[in-house]
């Protein structure tokens, strides 16, 4: 299993020094958040925070949690994530889901696509495209939602053949997980519930995608939570039936408070729950 850490607060330069940190401290990954107007809180552009992070590290993998495409431009994405991955010698992931509606970003601006079946058919249709794009051949698309016209987006991702995709899977929600599947991870969610799943969900979850993959290629599965830092026996034993259950990627998602900085600077030089 793989330990990574979300900083949902804090200023920018901040974030960055926490990334700084969580790579002494031994973890495997950093990462931000996408969001344009949350309640009250202060919001900060996640391709600017990763692309600076991309160059003040040198092993950790970066993401965001999570990108909801289905407001971004297919081709502006193209470009944003090619710029990390050359920035970061191929450290990007793009974790991909529908969004929440109760960022303003999505609610309270004008156009924006709130149904949730146009912004799933959005999601696919971007998916498709970036896919095709990071080939480094000519893109020629024709979708409900985006067209394009033979266009190359040059370079080519330094990870091949693709920055790998994790997607948003609300089991046991049939479209969801079948689009999970197609990618590259899972970024698991039980559709409804708050709740973490269980380890025994899990191995549900994976054998069904294991029946609904067309590959036998590498698949992450990722779960967030918030481990007790501070017992590290305590978090050790919490992950590790979820470890032998298949999750590949533990993500610490510390979104409610404490999270102020110095908190999360505590936690982060605890290390990783690595057994």
């Amino acid at each position: 299993m793989k330990y990574g850490f979300i900083i949902p607060s804090g200023t920018p330069l901040e974030a960055v020094e926490l990334a700084k940190d969580l790579e002494q401290a031994g973890w495997d990954g950093f990462f931000t958040w996408d969001g344009i107007s949350v309640g009250d809180g202060v919001a900060y552009d996640p391709w600017a925070l990763l692309a600076a992070a991309a160059v003040q590290t040198t092993t950790i993998t970066l993401g965001a949690m999570v990108f909801p495409l289905a407001r971004r431009r297919p081709w502006k994405v193209i470009r944003e994530a090619l710029t990390v991955d050359h920035l970061s010698n191929g450290r990007l992931v793009l974790p991909v889901g529908l969004g929440a509606l109760d960022d303003a970003g999505f609610s309270k601006v004008h156009p924006e696509v709130t149904d949730r079946r146009a912004r799933a058919e959005r999601l696919d249709e971007t998916l498709a495209i970036l896919d095709a794009a990071w080939t480094g051949e000519p893109v020629t698309f024709s979708g409900k939602h985006y067209q394009v016209d033979g266009v190359t987006f040059l370079p080519k991702p330094i990870q091949q053949p693709r920055i790998p995709v994790w997607v948003v899977g609300a089991w046991p929600s049939a479209r969801s997980m079948t689009r999970a599947a197609r990618w590259d991870g899972l970024l698991l969610a039980l559709r409804g519930s708050a709740e973490e799943p269980t380890p025994e969900q899990v191995r549900e979850i994976l054998a069904w995608i294991r029946a609904h993959r067309k590959t036998d290629d590498p698949y992450d599965v990722i779960l967030e939570g918030v481990t007790p830092g501070e017992d590290r026996e305590a978090a050790v034993a919490q992950l590790a039936p979820y470890a032998a259950a298949g999750v590949t990627w533990w993500i610490e998602s510390r979104w409610e408070a404490p999270n102020d900085i110095e908190t999360l600077r505590q936690r982060i030089r605890q290390g990783p729950p690595r057994p």
